[in-house]
């Protein structure tokens, strides 16, 4: 039977901070716009700040209908599942706000993260603050083994410098505007504090 919890304690931390992978859920308020669900990976990637504010770094790769999204309404689920032990799933349902590396919060926010866990890429800094935390059963989420993080995504840009990876961003089209053709992440690009 699922639980809502009034903050993210104890338990629930270490279950999120344990996992190996976390999803994203956003949506734009157009009701013919497309839904995106991002898997997000990379090992220390994500922080619990406090009891009500999560934070994981957003790097490059693919669209960024997530940092759209997130300019347009700020609503955004994270989900965690349970692949190994006890079968559990953890939502957390907030209001999400990127961080840009322009902002003058950037650079404090990215201290909060293990510098291993920095890398190429790095667009903006994702901070999420609940407004429901809750689990419910995993029961049909199957039992996994873990074998380790990808290295395919920090080899490819860890070649480029940052100023070819803000090259690389002006010149994916749904980088700067989602495929609904929301604004998305600023150009160019500023250079990392």
């Amino acid at each position: 039977m699922g639980k809502t919890y009034e903050r993210i304690d104890g338990r629930l931390r270490k279950f999120i901070e344990s996992q190996p992978v976390f999803f994203t859920a956003t949506a734009p308020l157009s009701e013919d716009g497309h839904v995106n669900v991002s898997p997000k990976g990379r090992a220390g990637t994500l922080v619990v700040l406090d009891e009500l504010t999560l934070a994981y770094l957003d790097f490059g790769g693919s669209t960024a209908e997530t940092l759209a999204h997130l300019r347009e309404n700020r609503r955004i689920t994270l989900m965690w599942c349970a692949f190994t032990g006890p079968p559990t799933v953890v939502r957390v349902h907030g209001r999400g706000e990127p961080v840009f590396r322009d902002d003058p919060r950037f650079a404090e926010l990215l201290g909060r993260f293990d510098p291993s866990a920095d890398g190429s890429a790095l667009r903006c800094i994702v901070l999420v603050h609940a407004t429901r935390v809750s689990d419910s059963c995993g029961f049909a989420v199957p039992l996994m083994d873990y074998q380790g993080d990808r290295s395919l995504h920090a080899e490819y840009f860890d070649r480029k410098t940052d100023e070819e990876f803000a090259t690389y961003c002006e010149g994916k089209p749904h980088v700067p505007v989602s495929l609904d053709g929301l604004p998305a992440l600023p150009l160019p690009l500023p250079p990392r504090p």
